[in-house]
């Protein structure tokens, strides 16, 4: 079942039952706009528990606001009591929330005018309480009610102001701007998971370059990632960057991120030179150009910082800074040894690795000679070859009369690297490469022991 079908009968079912039931938020919004709805929210005169009633395997999502989500083949809608928030102590959470008798009541407590419409199911009919069909129309962001009142019930609204900004192309009304800017600081009243996902949907949502731009004219960015911040007016060595500073190339990568792109790579994209302010030196400082000696170290380290501050999970902080770490590596895949190519294109999601070269190379000096090399490396070097079969195992070696211990590591490592080299292709070679490489050594260092 669709999501639409199941709010649909949702409402009937409500509305059979006596209650009102209405569609509401950001799917009347988007459909509006002529876009599909990513979920549907039903609002609604029942209780909690008259939901439940009607609907007695819905979940309890949020027992204090009265939300009860309903499933049905797949699809799933949020069924919330109308209510009015009073009081928000933590700028986060309403301090107690009460019933509310009609939608009107309901709209007003929410945070912008094109998220407060509400429709009629059944016949497409609008109620529009706040204005929002104006605000659709002018492409405008505008805070329900006073913006200092809504920005102080969540401070996570400015950042949806925003998010919503960049992603319809809208402009935020300068009452609501001011406020964001008046409010900027409270940011850091917001949990560091719900910033990280803010900024994981500005960065994935096709607009992240204007987003990053308003943030940064609303004063947010210096609080929230002030490392970033940190890239505005760091020069770079024009020959490699004719584009500009630091944070403008940043910015022209993020403009290249498509709608729908992976959380990792997109924060690998925003923070891949994150490490250039820090390790700065001007031409006249080195002698013949500007250069930033030791940047990946250093971005490394910031990027652990920022990553471990927003909460990201372990296995997206590894990727996001296998990003950081290996963006650099591509100028040198022309002079690598076979080896060293050939694990390099084995790094986990290798793919995200390409995409932010390539995103890198057209947003400065838009040589793709790296890039188009290690295609066509992929395209034209059989799976098999690039991650060939061990020809010899630990046990193999063992097997040889080697006792264990670190040797039996360093002989693997060493058969692996003349296989992917292409100079060992049978396991029969393999060994002979062990015996007459390492038995002669091992015999070499024995008689120097018996002379000492």
């Amino acid at each position: 079942m669709r999501a639409r079908e199941l709010a649909n009968s949702i409402c009937d079912a409500l509305q059979s039952a006596g209650f009102q039931a209405l569609l509401v938020g950001g799917c009347v919004r988007d459909l509006l706009l002529g876009r599909e709805p990513a979920d549907y929210d039903v609002a609604t005169s029942a209780t909690p528990r008259q939901v439940l009633k009607l609907f007695p395997d819905g979940i309890t999502v949020g027992a204090q606001f009265g939300v009860i989500l309903v499933q049905s083949d797949g699809a799933k809608v949020e069924v919330a009591t109308f209510r009015s928030d009073v009081g928000y102590s933590d700028g986060r959470h309403p301090d107690r929330v009460e019933y509310a008798s009609s939608p009107e009541e309901d709209v007003k407590r929410r945070d912008f005018t094109i998220n407060g419409l509400v429709m009629r199911h059944d016949n497409g009919e609008i109620l529009d309480y706040v204005d929002g069909q104006a605000d659709l129309r002018a492409g405008m962001i505008r805070a329900i009610g006073e913006p200092d009142c809504r920005f102080t019930e969540d401070k996570l609204r400015m950042l949806r102001a925003v998010r919503f900004a960049a992603r319809f192309g809208y402009q935020i009304e300068h009452k609501t701007f001011a406020a964001i800017r008046k409010h900027a600081r409270e940011i850091s009243q917001v949990s560091p998971e719900r910033i990280r996902d803010e900024l994981t949907k500005l960065l994935t949502e096709g607009a992240a370059r204007t987003g990053f731009e308003l943030l940064d004219s609303c004063w947010l960015l210096s609080i929230i990632l002030p490392e970033i911040a940190a890239m505005k007016g760091v020069d770079q060595p024009p020959q490699y960057h004719p584009e500009g500073d630091v944070w403008t190339h940043t910015l022209l990568m993020l403009q290249g991120l498509p709608a729908g792109c992976s959380a990792t790579w997109a924060w690998g994209v925003l923070l891949h030179d994150v490490g250039k302010p820090a390790t700065f030196r001007s031409a006249r400082e080195t002698g013949d150009r500007i250069r930033f000696d030791g940047h990946v170290d250093v971005g490394l380290a910031i990027g652990k910082r920022i990553l471990g501050r927003l909460r990201f999970s372990n296995d997206d902080t590894e990727q996001i800074l296998s990003l950081v770490e290996h963006h650099m590596k591509f100028k040198d895949v022309g002079r690598m040894k076979l080896a060293t190519l050939k694990r390099f294109v084995r790094l986990p999601r290798f793919e995200e690795h390409l995409a932010l070269h390539r995103l890198d190379c057209l947003s400065s000096h838009r040589n793709l000679e790296a890039y188009e090399f290690v295609t066509d490396f992929i395209r034209t070097t059989p799976p098999e070859v690039v991650r060939p079969r061990r020809l010899v195992t630990g046990e193999d070696v063992l097997g040889l009369g080697y006792k264990p211990g670190p040797i039996v590591g360093r002989i693997l490592a060493a058969v692996e690297e003349a296989q992917l080299n292409g100079e060992l292709g049978s396991r029969e070679e393999a060994i002979f490469f062990v015996e007459s490489k390492f038995r002669q050594k091992s015999q070499e260092l024995g008689k120097l022991s018996e002379k000492n």
